[in-house]
Order: C-alpha cells, then sequence, then structure tokens
C-alpha cells in the first residue's frame, strides 16, 4: 500500500488541506519577507547588495542542501511526527531571526530557518500525494500550493507595514508576527494531521545512496531538474530587487511598495486558478510556452523602468507577478509526470532543492551584477533582465524536449 486515503468526511479533509496549507504559507512568507525590505536591510545592517543578496540566498542554498540531506530519510520516517518536528524547528529558527543582534547572526539564522523550511516544501506536498486519492489531488495540491500567493497578497503588505510601523522592532517585527502565527498553525496541524504510514510498508532495494543516485541521474529527471532551475534563475535575479529599484530609480515612495505586492498577489491569486484550467483545457506545454514568452514583456519594462506614474509601475509589477509565477503551474504539472509513485517523496525532495538552489544563486549572481551608484540609483539592473530573459527563452525551447521525452517511454 503506497498511498493513505483520509479517513472521515470532507470536513476533516478540509481542515488537513487547511493546516498543510498554512505551513506551506508560512514557511514561504517567511521566505518571501526578506525580499520587499530591502532597502530596510540595507539601511539598518549598513550592508551592499551584494551582501543583501547573501542574506536571501543563506535560506535558499541551506534549504538546497536540507532538501538533499532529506532524500536520506524523508522515507523512512512518519510523515507526521515528521512534518510537526521540523515545523517546530522552523518557528524557533524563525524567531532567532527576529531576536539576532547583528548581520552575521542573522545569516546563520536564516541558514538554519531555511534548512528546515525547505523540507518541509517538499514534504508537505509529498503528504498531500500520500493522502488524497488522485482523481481529486489536483485541486488538493492546488488548494495547498494557492498558500504562495495568500502569503503575498495578504503577509507580504502585513509585514511591509508592521516593519514600518513598529518603531522599536523594524525588521524585526515581521519575524515575530511569523513566530507567533506559525505556533498557531503547529497547533492546527497537530490536531488535523493524521499518522501517515503507507510508505513504510514499502522495500527497499540496494543501499539508499543508490537509491537516490538512480533517481537523480535519470537523463529524463535531469532535464526536470536543469528545466526548474532555468524557472527560478528568470524570476528570482530580478524579483528580490524589484521594491530596492522602485524606490530609488523610479521613484516610487516607500509607502507604497506593500500596495505593488497587494496587487500583484491578488492578480496572481485569481489567475492561478484560470491558468491551471487553461493547462487542463488546452494542453500544458502550450500554456507553458505562451507564459513563458509573454512574462519576457513585463520581466524587461521591470528592469529597464524609468521614473513613471504610480499607476505604470502597478499595471507592469501586477503583469510581472502573473506571468512569472503562472510559469509554475504547467511546468508543475508537466515535471509531476516524470515520476513513479514510489520515489515520489525522493523525487519532490530532490525538486525542491534544485529550486531553492538556483533561486539562490539566481538572487547571488544579481547581487554581485547591481550596484548602488553614488547618486543612491541601482546600476546595472538592466543587465541582469537581460540574462533573466535569456533563462527564459530557455525554458521556452526546453520545455517541448521533456514532454516529448516522456511521450517517448
Amino acid at each position: 500500500m503506497t498511498e493513505h486515503h483520509m479517513p472521515g468526511g470532507k470536513k476533516k479533509e478540509y481542515f488537513f488541506l487547511f493546516s498543510l496549507a498554512g505551513i506551506q504559507f508560512t514557511h514561504i512568507l517567511d521566505f518571501m519577507i526578506m525580499m520587499p525590505l530591502g532597502p530596510e536591510f540595507i539601511r539598518e545592517l549598513n550592508i551592499n547588495t551584494h551582501e543583501f543578496g547573501l542574506l536571501l540566498s543563506s535560506y535558499t542554498f541551506a534549504a538546497a542542501l536540507a532538501g538533499v540531506f532529506a532524500t536520506y530519510f524523508v522515507d523512512r520516517f512518519e510523515r507526521r511526527v515528521l512534518l510537526l518536528s521540523l515545523y517546530a524547528c522552523f518557528i524557533i529558527a524563525t524567531l532567532v531571526c527576529g531576536l539576532a543582534p547583528d548581520y552575521h547572526s542573522l545569516f546563520i539564522a536564516r541558514a538554519f530557518a531555511g534548512a528546515f523550511g525547505g523540507i518541509l516544501g517538499s514534504l508537505v506536498q509529498t503528504i498531500v500525494a500520500d493522502s488524497i486519492p488522485f482523481e481529486r489531488r489536483g485541486k488538493a495540491l492546488g488548494t495547498v500550493m494557492s498558500a504562495f500567493s495568500v502569503s503575498t497578497v495578504a503577509g507580504v503588505p502585513l509585514s511591509l507595514l508592521l516593519a514600518n510601523h513598529i518603531p522599536y522592532l523594524g525588521w524585526r517585527a515581521p519575524f515575530f508576527f511569523i513566530a507567533l502565527i506559525s505556533s498557531l498553525i503547529l497547533y492546527l496541524a497537530y490536531r488535523n494531521i493524521p499518522r501517515i504510514i503507507g510508505h513504510l510498508d514499502q522495500a527497499h532495494e540496494g543501499s539508499r545512496l543508490s537509491q537516490i543516485w538512480n533517481v537523480f541521474s535519470a537523463h529524463q529527471h535531469l532535464r526536470v531538474f536543469f528545466f526548474m532551475a532555468l524557472i527560478m534563475l528568470t524570476g528570482f535575479s530580478v524579483i528580490p530587487y524589484i521594491a530596492l529599484y522602485l524606490t530609488s530609480n523610479v521613484g516610487i515612495d516607500n509607502g507604497y511598495i506593500p500596495l505593488i505586492y497587494l496587487c500583484g498577489g491578488i492578480a496572481t491569486l485569481m489567475s492561478s486558478r484560470v491558468i491551471g484550467q487553461m493547462a487542463d483545457r488546452y494542453g500544458k506545454v502550450k500554456i507553458f510556452k505562451i507564459l513563458a514568452i509573454a512574462s519576457l514583456i513585463p520581466l524587461l519594462v521591470t528592469t529597464n523602468l524609468m521614473p513613471v506614474p504610480l499607476w505604470v509601475a502597478l499595471i507592469n509589477s501586477t503583469a510581472f507577478f502573473i506571468l512569472i509565477s503562472g510559469r509554475m503551474i504547467p511546468a508543475m504539472a508537466i515535471a509531476s509526470q516524470m515520476v513513479e509513485a514510489k520515489i515520489r517523496g525522493t523525487f519532490m525532495s530532490l525538486v525542491g532543492s534544485v529550486q531553492m538552489l538556483a533561486s539562490g544563486l539566481a538572487s547571488v549572481l544579481a547581487g554581485m551584477v547591481v550596484t548602488i551608484g553614488a547618486d543612491g540609483k541601482m546600476e546595472h539592473y538592466n543587465l541582469v533582465g537581460y540574462g533573466a530573459a535569456l533563462c527564459g527563452l530557455l525554458t521556452f525551447c526546453l520545455v517541448g524536449y521533456i514532454h516529448t521525452d516522456k511521450k517517448a517511454q
């Protein structure tokens, strides 16, 4: 038996999915919150754009390494105990971020939060796949994955408001807020997530290392990993520096940055379901290709934007968020076809690691390219945009090969 279907009725399943979505919401929010706070971190901690890029990537690189490490044990433990234990550790690490006295201690605390958050991401998706029957699994995964949009809609603007309006805490306030919300969700998860042991019945052939290597090195899987890395490089070389660029170069007041994220988040939340339905109806590859090309327009505008009225910046940034995040829906559907159920946990951990590693690499590379001039304006952001556009074009070319490869099997 490889799957453990949810006991009880729809209400029980709703609370189960709500608890998992809550876990996704908080660990994604914990990652997202750093980006719009860029100007404040640079000012308060007296760091440059490169050091800010390293601060962002400490979370993602730690998450990537932890995801690889998790492949050793993720399929060996009962899912509920593992999830709750990791989540408790994540809450402690996030609380320590808020208490960090300087840049170096914050860097280390972010790495620990990333390590636990990275494993949680792939574990939550694995639990959904283990617990919900196949005919309802797409909708269930959609519910849990919508946490990304919700974290942008509610969490990022709220955290920015907390940072801007609690004078004694400043950038520390969002971390305390996340730790508090996470503690409530931990209690919900404790009450509503059942024991999941179906995967423990499976026989393990050969050494664990050889199993992991076989999953990682299969040529069709390598194509998926490379494809996912390029998708993350396209978005996360540009996204971390949007707030800084809008305030320093475009002339948008810092008080309007929450509005930029709020509009982007609401639009993404509304468009995600539509994009998912279109991918099912017209084909995942076709919809991905359309989104991959369409997303290049707001991407290049974002990285070359001159001083414009707020409404122009809002329209462009909203289109950017819709299209850049929208690509992930058909992309994940295409990638999920590539793996057998018995190696689900291992494959999801590796995909999560590749995504985190690539997003961390993207923010570091972009941080090395962009600089702040003597006039306080960001320079060379347009070069980052051209590099991101090139990665976006490569995903357009590569997606057909992944799909063809699957058909040939």
